[in-house]
């Protein structure tokens, strides 16, 4: 079966696909001959990605890189999906501008449950290999683990731009820190992987994975890093998306556990220009499919909206199932058109959010026109006169984040709200 689909694409095809929004790729002309030595001896690939299970949920942006795990998956290469429960408990350095507190072993247990409960949703469970790196980093012992610390000096891991900032501003270094990224590049030795992927943060951690593979005479993996993903209040800047990583701190994510309504709705609420970035890194419509449907929407054959709908819709199929997901896109539908009012043939305001992340909805209204203050905003929403998507709004504090609504006023007055 394998080598069926490893045959499935030639490898140019397979380099083009696997290696969409990519930030990092180290090295390009080694992953091009891997994949052909593949496709001529008809042998997978080994795709190594690990994962820490520091916390039991898993939302969108995570699933970015259980996504390019995915498109390897399709075209018969092996994936390890790795679970850290061994490198949960020193806590990964990365990005952070101090010391992590230790998780238990109970903790990493449980998280490491739910982690299998909820990746399966994306990867494809009978063609990946769950591995835990404490197989082989509880045996190191603590001779090993002294001859594994002695391959790196200090000096090159303050070349580490996070441990770099720590240091220059006293903050705090723990030395059990400078382990983790020796101990993530010794699970790429245990495994023979021939790419490991990560997100763009975690370059340093990769190139470690690949000097030890050549310092054990193992052919040295392909490095692949991804971006980060921006959560969904992110908008177009000057050509580029910015915005906040998608987090659950910050109540700007999707998660992949939530609803089918709730992941549907979440996502139609997002600019167009944040729907093709999420499009390109996470839908499973290949970059020839993408290019189509984004030409039928520049000629005005296809409206942003249904586009919209067609990558919510597989969102939710894909972390819960088709039923569930196009009842959800019925129901989300249902309120959005209530009392006959067709949302495409509503005026479009645009309004700035002038650099803040959300807009009180009351400001809102009085931008759109269709009340003449803020204050007469706050009047009818008391008086449950203003819906936003079909669903009445009370609050006089509530906001709006950059997206498109369908915004009423009363029985009469509506229009689509664009805030960006």
């Amino acid at each position: 079966m394998a080598e069926n689909l490893l045959r499935r694409a030639t490898p140019e095809e397979q380099f083009e696909e696997v290696t969409r929004g990519t930030v990092d790729l180290h090295v390009p002309e080694e992953l091009k001959k891997k994949l052909e030595r593949s496709y001529e001896k008809g042998q997978p690939l080994i795709i190594k990605a690990g994962f820490d299970p520091s916390r039991p949920d898993l939302h969108l942006g995570h699933s970015l890189l259980l996504t390019r795990m995915r498109r390897f998956q399709e075209f018969g290469h092996q994936v390890v999906f790795l679970i850290g429960d061994f490198t949960a408990l020193i806590g990964d350095p990365t990005g952070k501008n101090a010391t992590r507190p230790a998780l238990t072993r109970d903790e990493v247990k449980a998280n490491a449950v739910t982690y299998q409960q909820q990746v399966f949703k994306v990867l494809d469970e009978a063609r990946t290999q769950v591995r835990f790196n404490s197989e082989w980093l509880d045996k190191l012992g603590t001779e090993g683990m002294i001859r594994l610390a002695a391959r790196y000096s200090v000096q090159r891991m303050l070349e580490r731009d996070d441990f770099k900032k720590r240091f220059r501003d006293n903050r705090s270094i723990a030395i059990h820190e400078f382990l983790y990224p020796l101990l993530q590049g010794y699970d790429s030795v245990a495994l023979k992987a021939d790419v490991e992927l990560g997100a763009t943060d975690q370059l340093f951690n990769l190139l470690v994975g690949r000097q030890l593979m050549k310092e054990e005479g193992l052919e040295p993996q392909v490095i692949m890093t991804g971006p980060i993903l921006e959560g969904l209040d992110a908008k177009l800047v000057d050509g580029k998306i910015v915005g906040e990583k998608m987090s659950k701190s910050l109540d700007n994510y999707v998660g992949i556990s939530e609803p089918p309504e709730q992941i549907y709705g979440k996502l139609m609420s997002i600019t167009d220009d944040l729907m093709w970035r999420y499009y390109e890194l996470l839908s499973s419509r290949t970059l020839k499919e993408l290019a189509e449907l984004k030409e039928k929407v520049a000629k005005g054959e296809l409206h942003p909206k249904k586009a919209k709908s067609a990558f919510a819709l597989e969102m939710a199929t894909r972390f819960h199932d088709e039923e569930s997901a196009r009842k959800a896109m019925e129901g989300w539908e249902e309120r959005y058109s209530k009392k006959n009012i067709v949302a495409e043939e509503q005026p479009l305001v645009e309004v700035s959010l002038g650099g803040e992340p959300k807009l009180l909805v009351t400001k809102a209204l009085a931008e759109t026109k269709l009340v003449a203050s803020a204050t007469e905003g706050r009047k009818l929403m008391v008086q449950g006169g203003v819906k936003v998507n079909g669903e009445k709004v009370t609050d006089p504090k509530a906001e709006l984040g950059a997206g498109e609504y369908l915004v009423q006023v009363g029985k009469h007055k509506s229009a689509r709200l664009k805030l960006a």
